[in-house]
C-alpha cells in the first residue's frame, strides 16, 4: 500500500502521540480514524478536527476497514491488542507503532500475526511532557528523527512504507535499526537521561530551589515531569540495556568526582573539552 490519500487510517491509542499522527494524517488528506478507551477523547478529537471518526473500545467496523493502522499503546496492551483483535484486521494491512521499545515487542507480535497482513515497527523521536489528545501538535515532527526497526520477517516493501511514513509526517532524519541496536541506542539516548532528571528532582527536597534556578536546571529537568505508569514499564522491558548504560553513566560520574577531590584542574579541564567537542556534533544536526 501506498501512502495516498484515499487510505483509511486507524490510529489506535489516541493520547498525545496517536493525537499527532491523527493530526498530522489528517491533514494531509487522509481519511483518519481512531480508537481510543473512552468516548470524551473519540468526541474531543471528532470537534476539533483531528480524526474523521472513532469508538471507545473495539469496532469491527473501523478495523476490517482500515488499510494502514498506528497502534499508539502501551507495550504489554499493544501485544493483548493484537493477539484479541487481529482477526478483525483487512488482509493486507500494514501495521506499525510508536514504542519507545522493539525487543520485546516486535517479534512477539510478528510471531503471532497473521500472514496476510505485516508490521513493521517504528520510533518516532519526538514528544513533549504533557499528555492526552488535547495536547497532540504534530509540529513535534517536523526535523526530528524517526527510527524503523526491521526484522528478517519484513519485506522491502513495508520497509520503504514504513519509512515514507517518516518522510511525509515531516521528520528531518529517517534511520534503519534493528531492534537490539534500537533498545541499546534508546537506553542511552532516552531512558537514561530521564533517569538522570529524576534522580536530580528527587534528591532534594528544598522547595525554594525554584526561587534561586537558572536555565541549566530547567533545562537538565524538563523531562523529569514523567508519566511514571508508561516510563516505569519501559524502564522494566529494557533493563538489560538501561541498566549498562547506567553503569556506564556512573562510572564516568565517578571519575569527574575523582578528578574534582584531588584538585585535578587539567584532568577536569580535560573533560569539559571532550564533553563541548562532543556536544558541537549534535549542533550539526
Amino acid at each position: 500500500m501506498q501512502w495516498i490519500s484515499d487510505s483509511n487510517v486507524l490510529i489506535v491509542g489516541l493520547g498525545l502521540m496517536g493525537g499527532s499522527y491523527a493530526k498530522a494524517l489528517k491533514r494531509l488528506g487522509f481519511h483518519v480514524s481512531a480508537l481510543a478507551r473512552r468516548q470524551e477523547t473519540i468526541d474531543y478529537a471528532i470537534e476539533h478536527g483531528i480524526i474523521d471518526e472513532g469508538s471507545a473500545g473495539v469496532d469491527e467496523r473501523l478495523i476490517s476497514g482500515a488499510d494502514a493502522l498506528v497502534f499508539a499503546l502501551y507495550p504489554g496492551v499493544f501485544k493483548d491488542w493484537i493477539r484479541d483483535n487481529q482477526q478483525l484486521l483487512k488482509p493486507g494491512a500494514l501495521l506499525t507503532d510508536v514504542t519507545g521499545v522493539k525487543r520485546c515487542i516486535v517479534y512477539d507480535i510478528q510471531a503471532m500475526l497473521r500472514p496476510d497482513v505485516e508490521f513493521i515497527a517504528a520510533h518516532p523521536m519526538a514528544g513533549r511532557e504533557v499528555y492526552g489528545v488535547e495536547n497532540s501538535d504534530d509540529r513535534i515532527f517536523h526535523g526530528a528523527n524517526y527510527i524503523v526497526t526491521p526484522t528478517d520477517k519484513n519485506t522491502p516493501e513495508a520497509i520503504e512504507w514504513c519509512k515514507s511514513l517518516g518522510r511525509i509526517l515531516g521528520f528531518g532524519s529517517i534511520s534503519v535499526l534493528s531492534p537490539e541496536e534500537h533498545d541499546k541506542m534508546i537506553g542511552f539516548l532516552s531512558q537514561l537521561t530521564h533517569c538522570i532528571a529524576v534522580s536530580l528532582m528527587t534528591c532534594s527536597d528544598n522547595r525554594h530551589l525554584v526561587d534561586y534556578t537558572g536555565d541549566s536546571f530547567r533545562d537538565l529537568t524538563r523531562i523529569a515531569r514523567i508519566n511514571d505508569s508508561m516510563w516505569s514499564e519501559l524502564f522494566l522491558l529494557n533493563r538489560d540495556e538501561l541498566l549498562a548504560q547506567m553503569d556506564l553513566f556512573a562510572g564516568e560520574f565517578q571519575t569527574l568526582r575523582d578528578m574534582l577531590a584531588r584538585g585535578d584542574a587539567e584532568g577536569l579541564r580535560e573533560k569539559m573539552r571532550l564533553s563541548t567537542e562532543r556536544r558541537a556534533w549534535f549542533n550539526k544536526k
